[in-house]
C-alpha cells in the first residue's frame, strides 16, 4: 500500500530548525514527506541538507524548476506550511508567489488540495493588523489556518521556543 503524500513546507522561523522533528512525526503518521523550503530556510540547512534528503528519500525543494525541467515532485495528497512566518502569510495572501514554498500551496487550494497553515511568530508581529488581513483571506480561500488554542498560540516577543513546536496539532488537522 502506498503512503499518502504530505508536501511539508517551511518558513524561516525557528522550529525550522528542527523541521527533521516534523518530518519524522509526520512519517510517524503515515505520511510520505516531501519538504519544501523558503530560500532563507533552505540556506539555514544548506550544510545538512543531505541529512533531510535522506530523511525524505528524495530531494529538498527551495526553488522554481527551470523551463521545461521534469517535477520530482509526486502528486500531493495534502499541504502543510508549518512554520509559517508573518512575512509569507502576508505575502501568500497577497498572491505573491516568488518563491516555490508559497506557489506551491497557494495554487494547491485552489485545485481541490487540503491545504493547512500553522504560524509561529510573536505576539508582536502578529499584532500588525495586515497579518490578521492575511489570515482571513486565507481562510476565505479554504486554508485551515491553525492559529490559537487548537493549533500555535504567538508567543511573546524573543520567547519562542522552537523545540517545542506542536507538529502533533497541525499533523491532525490534515489526516
Amino acid at each position: 500500500m502506498t503512503r499518502p503524500v504530505l508536501y511539508l513546507i517551511a518558513c524561516a522561523a525557528g522550529p525550522t530548525q528542527h523541521i527533521d522533528i516534523g518530518v519524522r512525526t509526520a512519517q510517524a503518521d503515515g505520511w510520505e514527506v516531501c519538504l519544501i523550503l523558503t530560500p532563507t530556510a533552505a540556506h539555514w540547512w544548506e550544510p545538512r541538507m543531505g541529512e533531510l534528503e535522506t530523511l525524505t528519500g528524495r530531494a529538498v525543494r527551495s526553488q522554481y524548476k527551470l523551463p521545461g525541467e521534469g517535477d520530482s515532485l509526486p502528486k500531493a495528497a495534502a499541504m502543510l506550511v508549518a512554520p509559517l512566518t508573518t512575512t509569507s502569510a502576508c505575502k501568500w495572501a497577497a498572491g505573491i508567489t516568488d518563491t516555490v514554498a508559497l506557489g506551491i500551496p497557494a495554487e494547491g487550494v485552489h485545485l481541490g488540495i487540503p491545504v493547512a497553515a500553522m504560524p509561529f511568530w510573536s505576539t508582536a508581529l502578529g499584532a500588525q493588523p495586515a497579518v490578521s488581513r492575511a489570515l482571513q483571506t486565507l481562510r476565505e480561500q479554504g486554508v485551515r489556518v491553525l492559529d490559537g488554542p487548537d493549533g500555535y498560540e504567538s508567543h511573546p516577543p524573543k520567547q519562542g521556543n522552537a523545540r517545542a513546536y506542536p507538529w502533533h496539532r497541525a499533523l491532525a488537522a490534515i489526516a
